[in-house]
């Protein structure tokens, strides 16, 4: 599609000005600030619990990591993106004995383990989101799948790789310094082993580190007025309370709000898929809204048997194939036939945050910005209109409308979603972009207006970026990591920006690798760009290690400084394709209106090295495979100390 093509809708004018215009609203001068430090609250202290987790049952376990312990490989997580690690190193040859996983959670499944709330699935479709399905036989039985499913599937790679008696549960890992007299970085973990027993602290010895922590783990929670003086039950979808509302993770009966009344702050994805599982059981549901999703038919039905096997799973290398089948209709470069034919394939213009075919020139940016309108404006149009036919009150359904284009804000996909707001039962309280002015002892105050609740619920999302932080891959795990020559990793990326090679290993951190998210392409189906950072680590690894001949446990593997530097100039050279996202409605794209602020040039330079790659998915593949199969190992360096 090229601007001017028979057929194809310009860019409104009248709508971008629009968009500006809500845009505007939102923006908030305290921008990441108006969302409370954790660690600073007492109020939100239960966050910091685990409400799944079995202490006795753990602590009676023989632990299998001890203080001084010597490893060769230890993943900080043990969601899909730490599980991917283990079994990519086991494919590529190295023993499951060797590994060990650490994660403060009581089991696998990284945010499917945190995540339990009611109408809990996911946004993208479960053939293509579930790793390893090929491998390990299993059939979806949906098309997108729901929590407890995606849950028991990361048990179950667990289980057939070897892996389930490989984890430290409830530990968190403070800090890792690297020893290089040794050849390992020293890991400060302290096991949390529930209110009966003391903690455990301990520093273990590990050759290879590997940071999967994951981006959706840190709920975060909004500073509003009053919220200390609240009398009602409250807590965050990511640790949602059954207790409170009745039901459980695997059976969604709210039978327990049927005589309250209910509020839900937030209208992003989360509230998408727990509103209308509220909507059945509230007496009354108050959705509070600062910023509408955009809501397209997600078409969720259960999986065809018959079509699994003979369509979807029936050649080998299925998954892989129809994964990349749907990233080339993300970036608007089909591989042949729609295989996943869904809303995601439908939004041509989400390219504009996950990168496309084409290097922008700084000149040609308003060009390509308004190509990106163009590509929005049908999909936009579309949604919109969909609201109208679906919610019957008129004045409901144009405050549901979303006014920004897709790249700004995660599309989301539901089918009961808006019917939900033709219930007497809820009310959408929209804020016109303004936010909550804050609570009192029984009541939400918005608009001027109190409207009593008995129990609040915090669909707030997740801090994706720490306050003044430097954005690196170990800050966002919260974890302190110092370096070669006592080089502090945050340090390095404040000074300096986004510094690795092919986004899984920096420069002075020999040893310490990660999946992005900096400097990596990336989709929407996050575990296909997870799968690819592992498969490509542990292809180093096995070639690093295959070099020295396993003579010996001390090998280092580090970006030279010249690869490293060269990757980031790869990385700038195409960040201008997202020109478009300093134009967003505020959100955690833009860290709340925060990255639009950048006017001094240097660091805008250290915001484009830090940027995805802006060529898309498909070709970032392309480059990563064919890097792979040189088998050169350039801009890396190998050491066999001895």
């Amino acid at each position: 599609m090229e601007i001017g093509d028979p057929g194809v809708a310009v860019a409104d004018p009248a709508i971008r000005q629009k968009y500006t215009e809500e845009r505007n609203k939102r923006l908030r001068p305290e921008g990441i600030s108006q969302f409370l430090k954790l660690a600073d609250s007492t109020q939100f202290k239960y966050l910091d619990d685990d409400p799944w987790v079995d202490h006795a049952a753990f602590n009676a376990k023989t632990p299998v990591l001890r203080d001084g312990d010597d490893i060769k490989f230890l993943v900080l997580g043990a969601g899909y993106g730490g599980l991917l690690f283990a079994v990519h190193l086991i494919e590529a040859g190295f023993n499951a004995a060797d590994i060990r996983i650490v994660d403060v959670a009581g089991g696998f499944g990284g945010t499917w383990y945190w995540n339990r709330y009611p109408g809990l699935m996911c946004d993208v479709e479960s053939y293509i989101y579930m790793p390893l399905l090929e491998e390990t036989g299993y059939m979806p039985r949906h098309k997108y799948a729901y929590g407890p499913e995606l849950r028991a599937h990361a048990d179950r790679i667990a289980e057939k790789w070897g892996l389930a008696d490989k984890a430290l549960f409830r530990t968190v890992c403070h800090g890792s310094r690297w020893d290089d007299a040794a050849k390992r970085w020293l890991v400060r973990l302290t096991e949390n082993r529930g209110p009966a027993e003391p903690k455990k602290e301990m520093t273990i010895n590990a050759q290879y580190v590997f940071v999967a922590s994951g981006t959706l783990n840190a709920p975060q929670i909004p500073r509003l007025p009053g919220f200390d003086q609240f009398k009602g039950q409250h807590f965050h979808t990511a640790r949602w309370n059954y207790d409170i509302t009745g039901g459980t993770d695997t059976d969604w009966t709210l039978d327990k709000l049927k005589d309250k009344r209910v509020g839900i702050i937030g209208t992003g994805a989360t509230a998408v898929q727990a509103v209308p599982e509220l909507a059945k059981w509230a007496k009354h549901l108050y959705v509070f809204q600062r910023t509408p999703s955009s809501v397209d038919v997600r078409g969720q039905r259960p999986t065809d048997p018959d079509e699994w096997a003979n369509k979807i799973a029936a050649a080998k290398g299925w998954q892989r194939s129809r994964s990349e089948n749907f990233n080339s209709w993300l970036v608007n470069s089909p591989n042949g036939e729609d295989l996943v034919n869904d809303g995601w394939c439908h939004a041509p213009s989400y390219f504009g945050l996950i990168g496309g075919p084409g290097i922008i020139a700084p000149e040609k940016i308003p060009e390509h910005i308004a190509m990106l309108h163009t590509y929005d404006l049908e999909r936009a149009e579309k949604i919109r209109a969909r609201t109208t036919g679906v919610v019957k009150d008129p004045e409901t359904a144009d405050k549901l409308k979303h006014w920004y284009p897709a790249w700004c804000k995660r599309p989301t996909f539901h089918d009961d979603y808006l019917p939900a707001f033709n219930l007497l039962n809820v009310t959408l309280v929209d804020t016109d972009g303004k936010g909550l002015e804050g609570l009192t002892a029984d009541a939400v105050v918005a608009n001027g207006t109190s409207y009593p609740v008995d129990v609040l619920v915090l669909s707030t999302g997740f801090a994706l970026f720490v306050e003044d932080g430097s954005g690196s891959p170990v800050q966002r795990a919260g974890v302190k990591v110092i370096g070669r020559n006592g080089l502090d990793m945050d340090d390095k990326w404040t000074r300096e920006g986004a510094g690795t090679l092919h986004g899984v290993v920096s420069h002075s951190f020999p040893n310490l690798f990660y999946p992005g998210p900096s400097q990596i392409g990336v989709t929407a189906n996050f575990t296909y760009t997870l799968a690819l950072m592992a498969s490509h680590v542990a292809t180093i690894l096995a070639e690093a290690e295959r070099r020295v001949g396993g003579q010996t446990n001390r090998v280092t593997v580090e970006p030279t400084k010249a690869g490293e530097d060269a990757w980031g100039m790869e990385i700038l050279k195409r960040a201008s394709w997202f020109a478009a996202i300093r134009g967003c409605t505020p959100g955690y794209i833009t860290k709340e209106g925060e990255s639009n602020k950048v006017a001094d040039m240097a660091e805008q330079i250290k915001a484009g090295r830090g940027a995805p790659w802006g060529e898309g998915i498909v070709k970032f593949t392309e480059v990563i495979r064919a890097w792979e199969a040189e088998g050169e190992l350039s801009g890396l360096q190998v050491e066999a100390n001895v």
